[in-house]
C-alpha cells in the first residue's frame, strides 16, 4: 500500500494513559488530533499542553457506550475536517469478571465499551473511508485477546472480538486505500493498570508505548505486540494444549 499521510486523528479514550499520550504524540507530529472521552478537564489540560508544544489538539466529550450519539459526533467531525484519516478506537475498562463470582453488571460495564463502543468508533466513518480511498482504522486491544486468562472471562473476550473484528476488516479492505492496524499491548503505566492487584510483568512506561505504537501505526503495520518478552509467550500461548495452559493459568489467578 502506498504511503499514507495523515493531516487529522480522532483518538477515543484520550483522557489518561495510552490514548492520552498518543493524542499529545500524533499532534506533535503535526496532525489535527480530536482528543475524545468523557472527562472533558483532562482533556482540556491535553489540549493546553500540546499548544504550549505548537501542536493542536482539540477535546471532544464522548462516551463511547453511548452508540448514536458517538456514531453521529464522529461523522460531524468527518464534515468537519474534510475527512478523518486516522480512527484509533483506544477507549476501554478492565476489571475482574471470576466465573465462580459472576455477575452481569461488570461483564455488561466492559462489553459495551471494549465490544460495542470500538466497534461503533471504527465503523462511524468507514463508509466515507472506501470512497475516499484514504484512512486508517486502529483498534487497541491487548495481549490477553490471545487466550483466556484467569479472572479477568469479560476482558479477555472483549478484546479478542476487537482482534478478530479488525482481522475480518484488514481483508475485507485490501485494495480500498483504507489501512486497519490492531494493536496488542502488555501491562503498561495507567490508571487502569494502577488497580490491579496482581503481578504485572514487564511493566512499560506510558511514554515508551506510545513510541512503539504510533510508529507502528503511521508505517501502517497491520498488527503491533509489545513488549515483545511477553508477546512472544502469549502468541505461543495460542497453540498450547487446553490441559497445558488450562494447569499454568490457574497458577496465575
Amino acid at each position: 500500500m502506498a504511503e499514507m499521510s495523515y493531516r487529522t486523528a480522532l483518538v477515543t479514550g484520550a483522557s489518561s494513559g495510552l490514548g492520552r499520550g498518543l493524542a499529545l504524540w500524533l499532534a506533535k507530529r503535526g496532525l489535527r488530533v480530536f482528543a475524545a472521552g468523557r472527562r472533558m478537564p483532562q482533556l482540556q489540560a491535553l489540549a493546553a499542553e500540546a499548544q504550549a508544544a505548537g501542536a493542536t489538539v482539540e477535546p471532544v466529550e464522548m462516551d463511547v457506550t453511548q452508540v448514536e450519539s458517538t456514531q453521529e459526533r464522529l461523522l460531524e467531525l468527518d464534515a468537519e475536517c474534510g475527512g478523518l484519516d486516522l480512527v484509533v478506537a483506544n477507549a476501554g475498562v478492565g476489571g475482574v469478571t471470576h466465573g465462580r463470582r459472576m455477575e452481569w453488571a461488570p461483564v455488561r460495564a466492559i462489553i459495551d465499551t471494549n465490544v460495542t463502543g470500538a466497534a461503533a468508533t471504527l465503523t462511524a466513518v468507514l463508509p466515507r473511508m472506501v470512497e475516499r480511498r484514504r484512512g486508517h482504522l486502529v483498534g487497541i486491544s491487548s495481549l490477553a485477546a490471545h487466550r483466556g486468562l484467569a479472572g479477568h472471562a469479560a476482558y479477555s473476550a472483549s478484546k479478542a472480538f476487537l482482534a478478530t473484528f479488525l482481522e475480518s476488516l484488514r481483508v475485507d479492505l485490501s485494495n480500498t486505500g483504507v489501512r486497519v492496524t490492531c494493536v496488542f499491548p502488555g501491562f503498561v503505566k495507567s490508571e487502569m493498570t494502577a488497580n490491579n492487584a496482581f503481578p504485572m510483568p514487564f511493566l512499560m512506561e506510558t511514554e515508551e508505548a506510545v513510541e512503539l505504537m504510533g510508529a507502528g501505526i503511521l508505517r501502517g503495520d497491520a498488527e503491533l505486540s509489545f513488549p515483545w518478552q511477553l508477546a512472544i509467550p502469549s502468541r505461543l500461548a495460542k497453540v498450547l494444549p487446553n490441559p497445558i495452559f488450562d494447569a499454568a493459568a490457574r497458577r496465575l489467578r
